[in-house]
């Protein structure tokens, strides 16, 4: 079995040296945010061309306009095709002429894709309830999986008593980011040495990102300290006595995973994909999504706790993580629905 990444020619190329069995070709169309209709249309023709020259068995597909346009090129050179949903997306989930193009644009590719593969089972009802694909058509997996060695508890020595809760993710408004600097205004007006710390990039091509002057005024007042962008997490979740993500939606929250990995506490919101990562009152806090109060009540709780009880949380949390979202598991899962498919043809 070989195995072949079709993508950009990035940072992330950086995977090459543990994997350098993986054939790597490039992908120069890719524009994930843009609406340009021409640019949508070469990258349809440049993946037809690669599909054509590598004739692969079969592909997977990840993220909305691979899975649009790698499934209609699938379906022209008749290679068989999974999709995989790894989140709905702003331009999907907000009503608009936007959102109604991706449907249709969907709906064309759900024919030649063989399965939709889903992070949380919401978005899988969504897709079948637009007639994107069927019931039997889709299944749902945890996630991506993490990296339990790689994202595994360090020790630190605290050299003060200040309990640190922080938000790491894009900077984007459908994150959560606004009502999390809410209550850490309202924790502050309490606890004035408890800290907020964010850590992330701004999203220029994302209708939801941060104005700049939200931002440096965050920064101004004192309300949270802003580590920017870090391509390495794991020394600010190490330091962090709980990670917050108030986000409106999402696939499978892959920052919660890691934090739980590292056996932190996380408080998220009760939705989509977020509510599938903890169970309340076990390993963090469940709160309603856009309510900055519950979100500084379920802070206010957290601070209440002993260290003791919060370790106890990471602790339940990083067990859920090696029974549920450890990478091998979800791997084994994603390779059983390729393996149906195989069987599949083969008994046809």
């Amino acid at each position: 079995m070989q195995v072949v990444v079709i993508a950009p020619v990035d940072e992330y190329l950086s995977y090459k040296e543990k994997y350098p069995i993986v054939r790597h070709f490039s992908l120069r169309m890719l524009d994930r945010d843009s609406t340009n209709p021409l640019k949508d249309l070469l990258l349809l023709l440049e993946l037809i061309r690669r599909y054509k020259k590598i004739k692969p068995d079969i592909i997977l597909h990840f993220t909305n306009k691979p899975n649009i346009y790698g499934g209609i090129a699938a379906g022209f050179t008749g290679i068989r095709s999974i999709a995989t949903v790894t989140g709905l997306g702003y331009a999907f989930i907000n009503p608009g002429f936007v959102s109604r193009i991706m449907t249709w644009l969907f709906k064309i590719s759900g024919r030649f894709h063989r399965k939709f593969i889903f992070e949380n089972q919401e978005d899988r009802n969504i897709f079948i309830a637009k007639g994107i694909c069927t019931l039997n058509q889709s299944v749902a997996v945890k996630g991506c999986g993490v990296d339990t060695r790689y994202f595994s508890p360090r020790v630190h020595t605290k050299q003060d008593s200040k309990i640190i809760f922080t938000f790491i993710g894009r900077l984007l408004y459908d994150k959560g980011i606004r009502e999390f600097v809410k209550a850490a205004s309202i924790i502050k007006s309490k606890f004035p040495d408890v800290q907020f710390w964010v850590v992330g990039e701004l999203d220029d091509n994302n209708p939801s990102t941060v104005d700049r002057d939200d931002l440096v005024s965050w920064i101004e007042k004192g309300i949270v300290f802003y580590h920017g962008f870090l391509k390495d997490v794991r020394d600010i979740i190490t330091q962090s006595d709980c990670i917050v993500l108030p986000s409106y939606r999402e696939g499978l929250p892959r920052v919660n995973i890691e934090a739980m990995s590292m056996a932190k506490p996380v408080i998220t919101t009760d939705t989509a994909g977020c509510r599938e990562t903890v169970d309340d009152g076990v390993n963090g806090f469940l709160v309603p999504a856009q309510d900055e109060n519950a979100l500084a009540a379920a802070i206010e709780k957290m601070l209440s706790l002993s260290p003791e009880a919060r370790m106890e949380m990471g602790k339940n949390g990083r067990e859920k993580v090696m029974e549920v979202f450890a990478d091998d598991i979800i791997a084994k899962d994603i390779l059983e629905v390729v393996k149906s498919i195989e069987k599949c043809e083969k008994s046809r």
